[in-house]
Order: C-alpha cells, then sequence, then structure tokens
C-alpha cells in the first residue's frame, strides 16, 4: 500500500514538471523576446525573417519561424555544395593536374612544349605550384624550349564575364572557375612608400611573367589619416601581355599597403604564374603560351595530387572562399554526370547527393553553388535538416570542422569575442546586398547541440540590424 501511494506520488511530479517545461514538448513558432526587440528597433519586418532550430537526436524542431518560406542564403549554400561533396565524392577525394611532354627531354632540356592539364584543383596555390615543378625538376627538366600548353577542357567554359554578378570585374570573389585554377587568379599587390628616394615601389605577388606593371603612383609627405591618400587601377585590354596601371598616392608615414585583385582569366593567369615561378628557380621557357588538348592515350610525365576534400572545405566554410566552392560545384558535375563539368550538371549531382540522403527540397535554386547568384533559394527548414542529417552522417566530423568556430578563426572570428565560451558554436555565414544569413551548430552550456539557422531578405538585412538579430538568437540557443 505505501509503495502503490509513493509511486502515485512520483508520477504526479513527473507531470507537474511536465507542466512547467512546455517548450521541450513543443515547437515555439514565435521568435525570442531578445530577438524581436531588436527586429523592431531596427524596422525589420518579422515577414523577412525565417530561423530554424532543432536539438540533435531528437524529432521535432525546438523553434520554427517562417522556416518553409524559400529565402536567398547567400554563402551559407555553400554549406549544401560542400555536404553534397562529401557525401558523393567522400572525404578522401583527391583533384590531380598532369603534366605531359610532348617531345624529347635531352640534357635538362625538352624539346618541344609541356603541357598542364587540370582537373579543378581548388587548392593549387602559388606552394603547392612550386611544389609540382620541383617533380618536373626531381625528373630532370630544366629548360622549356617550347610552348606551354594548357587544357583546361574538364570544365566547360560558360561564364565570361567575371563582373557580371555585381560589376566588381576585378575582386577576387568574382573570379571565375577553371579547371586549371591557380592561386585563386588572385595577385597581391604590395605599395611601398620608400620616403628617402621620394616614391611608391610596387610588387606583385605572385610575380606573373607576362603582366606589365605601370606605375604612376606619387608620394606626398604627410600621415595615412589624410584624405588626399587613394590608389586608382586600370587594366588594359591587351590579353597577350595585360598591362596594369596605377595612379594615385600614399603618405610618405604610411607603411605597406596591400591590394588583393584578379586581373588574368584562368589559362592566362596559370601560365604567367609556372613561368615566373619556373624562372624563378632558375627554370627557362623559350616559347610562349597557348590552349590545347592532351591527345587521348598520352601518359603522363607527372600527375600531382590536391589535399583530400575533407581539408579542402575547410578554407571554402571557414573562409568562405568563392571560387573554391565554384570548383568543387563543378567538380561534382564532371565527376557524377561525365565531362565537361557544367553549372546545370553541377546542380543536378547536388541534387541527387541530397536525394541519397532522404533530403528533398523542391524549393532549392541552387545557382552556382556559391552563393553569388540572385537566384539561389533554400528554406531556414531545409537547410536546417540538411545540417541535422550531416550531424548524423558517418562524415560529420569533417563537415563540422569545416566551420567557422565562434570568436575564433574564420569569417566569425570577431564575433561573440566577449561571450565566456569562445568555440561553443560551428557557423557559416553569408551576406550580400539585403541578404544576412547564419546557420551551423551550437554546443548549449547545458551540453546539448542544436542546430540553427536564421536567414534575413531585406534592403536592410545587411547594415540595420540582422546580424544582431543572429547573434541574440544565437546566444538564446547557446544559454539553453
Amino acid at each position: 500500500m505505501f509503495r502503490r501511494e509513493l509511486n502515485r506520488c512520483l508520477l504526479a511530479g513527473v507531470l507537474l514538471l511536465g507542466h512547467g517545461l512546455p517548450a521541450l514538448a513543443q515547437t515555439q513558432t514565435t521568435l525570442p523576446a531578445t530577438v524581436n526587440r531588436i527586429l523592431v528597433k531596427n524596422q525589420l519586418p518579422e515577414a523577412s525573417v525565417s530561423a530554424f532550430v532543432q536539438r540533435t537526436g531528437t524529432s521535432e524542431p525546438l523553434l520554427t519561424f517562417n522556416a518553409d518560406v524559400p529565402r536567398n542564403p547567400a554563402s551559407v549554400v555553400k554549406l549544401v555544395t560542400t555536404f553534397a561533396a562529401l557525401e558523393a565524392l567522400g572525404p578522401t577525394y583527391q583533384w590531380r593536374t598532369e603534366a605531359y611532354v610532348d617531345g624529347r627531354i635531352e640534357d635538362g632540356t625538352l624539346k618541344g612544349d609541356l603541357l598542364l592539364k587540370g582537373y579543378g584543383d581548388p587548392y593549387l596555390v602559388t606552394e603547392r605550384l612550386q611544389l609540382l615543378q620541383r617533380e618536373l625538376r626531381n625528373r630532370g627538366l630544366r629548360v622549356i624550349d617550347g610552348d606551354l600548353v594548357i587544357d583546361n577542357t574538364w570544365f566547360a567554359r560558360e561564364e565570361l564575364d567575371p563582373g557580371a554578378f555585381d560589376g566588381q570585374d576585378y575582386r577576387v570573389y568574382n573570379a571565375l572557375p577553371d579547371a586549371l585554377l591557380v592561386n585563386y587568379q588572385s595577385v597581391n599587390f604590395i605599395f611601398r612608400p620608400d620616403a628617402a628616394r621620394g616614391r611608391v615601389d610596387i610588387l606583385a605577388d605572385p610575380a606573373l611573367a607576362n603582366v606589365e606593371i605601370l606605375n604612376k603612383m606619387r608620394l606626398f609627405k604627410g600621415g595615412c589619416g589624410s584624405s588626399k591618400s587613394g590608389i586608382s587601377m586600370v587594366v588594359g585590354s591587351s590579353p597577350a601581355r595585360p598591362r596594369v596601371t596605377f595612379s594615385g598616392s600614399l603618405a610618405s608615414q604610411c607603411g605597406e599597403y596591400q591590394l588583393l585583385r584578379s586581373v588574368l582569366d584562368g589559362p592566362g593567369y596559370a601560365y604567367s604564374a609556372f613561368r615566373g615561378l619556373w624562372e624563378e628557380q632558375g627554370g627557362r621557357l623559350t616559347g610562349g603560351f597557348r590552349q590545347g588538348q592532351v591527345p587521348a592515350g598520352k601518359t603522363p610525365f607527372v600527375t600531382f595530387q590536391s589535399p583530400a576534400l575533407a581539408e579542402v572545405i575547410r578554407s571554402v566554410n571557414k573562409f568562405s572562399n568563392n571560387v573554391m566552392a565554384r570548383q568543387i560545384f563543378l567538380t561534382l558535375g564532371a565527376e557524377k554526370l561525365g565531362a565537361p563539368g557544367t553549372l546545370e550538371k553541377g546542380r543536378r549531382a547536388t541534387t541527387a547527393a541530397l536525394a541519397s540522403q532522404g533530403l528533398n527540397f523542391p524549393e532549392l535554386q541552387l545557382g552556382n553553388g556559391a552563393g553569388l547568384a540572385r537566384e539561389t533559394r533554400i528554406s531556414a527548414g531545409s537547410l536546417g535538416r540538411m545540417l541535422l542529417a550531416a550531424h548524423a552522417s558517418p562524415f560529420q566530423p569533417e563537415f563540422q570542422s569545416s566551420l567557422s568556430l565562434s570568436g575564433l578563426d574564420g569569417t566569425t572570428r570577431r564575433r561573440f569575442l566577449n561571450d565566456p565560451s569562445p568555440g561553443d558554436m560551428h557557423l557559416k555565414t553569408g551576406t550580400l546586398n539585403g541578404v544576412t544569413a547564419i546557420a551551423g551548430y551550437v554546443h548549449s552550456e547545458s551540453g546539448a547541440d542544436y542546430v540553427v539557422v536564421m536567414i534575413v531578405n531585406q534592403p536592410k538585412a545587411t547594415w540595420g540590424g540582422g546580424k544582431d538579430a543572429q547573434n541574440a538568437l544565437l546566444r538564446w540557443v547557446h544559454q539553453r
């Protein structure tokens, strides 16, 4: 009798506890008050906001708000591209770059052309191009008495205008993908005021063999805060030997200034960087360059492998590298649906990879897979469900570690700096004019893990409190 009464009392206590915590039992459909106050203060309408929160390992969301509305996620769509790549290609997938000789090598001299064929390596940066050249030298090659032939046919050349998205032709974020992409097609122009000689020196890193720099910069006496300081860049139209003209002025008390730009297309950059590095190391290339195709059945002289996909996506997601994401997107198309890789094949291959994980998103529009497209669309709910699937995947560690750590690195290194637990959030950010988005994983103070997505599409989103509202939602989840 006593035991029966005790059990009844315990059950009553459990029921009372359950009535006291309704938020744990049902999905919340309103934004937290801390988030709503920021939206009201900045006149951001609720209709422009979507949010989704769900604890991993549970079957129902904790919070949904306009979660089924298709919105532009900006660079957050890179999560879809990289997750699909992990599932379809595997975390150990590697790209290759092949070198072929068309002629005889005698006493270190190739009597003929050197052919380079790219397969879309997103991470063929300067240092790795030097390693490729080192392998060529280790095989006895010192002089190329012929041309450098570039074979970039693994990808179709569909997009020809780097400024099509926003008119900024030479911004590195607009660099177009290419099957032989070298160093993201970026050049770091370095400006060094030389007060003793009364001039501004300009260096290019890497040194590009076929790019002429015309220096019209002036040095004036004064501090760096002077309004007289300014740099103007004009790129000539000659494809054979582009001329980059710099004009303007810098103050004598300024330190070194750097300007990162993309001034060549893929094949032109690959040739220029290869030749510059080759000659820098004492090699010679007597000819020029042209585009061509490696004959079928020809055996590579050197095959150079990229880092594994799991390592590559860290640069894509942590630092939101657009051209690397586009390389992966086209690679998916080429590998799964046959070369050449195209945007349409990339979209189909990505959708198929999602479907293989039970993820079917009718509203999904992938654009170019990187977020540099106004037509890109996904709902917060779909993105949240994909993140839950990624968390349950065997490749979860590789995927999650590719995201920016709050307050520590990547695009969120300056967020939550004053919070007591930096690194408790793995996040991907996205920003365009009128778009701000964030998505990822939050490790809460209670030890639970949550998927969090928030997208704001509104003209004032990027400067009118959109990020503050996201931060408030992330803190609300973190403190649960």
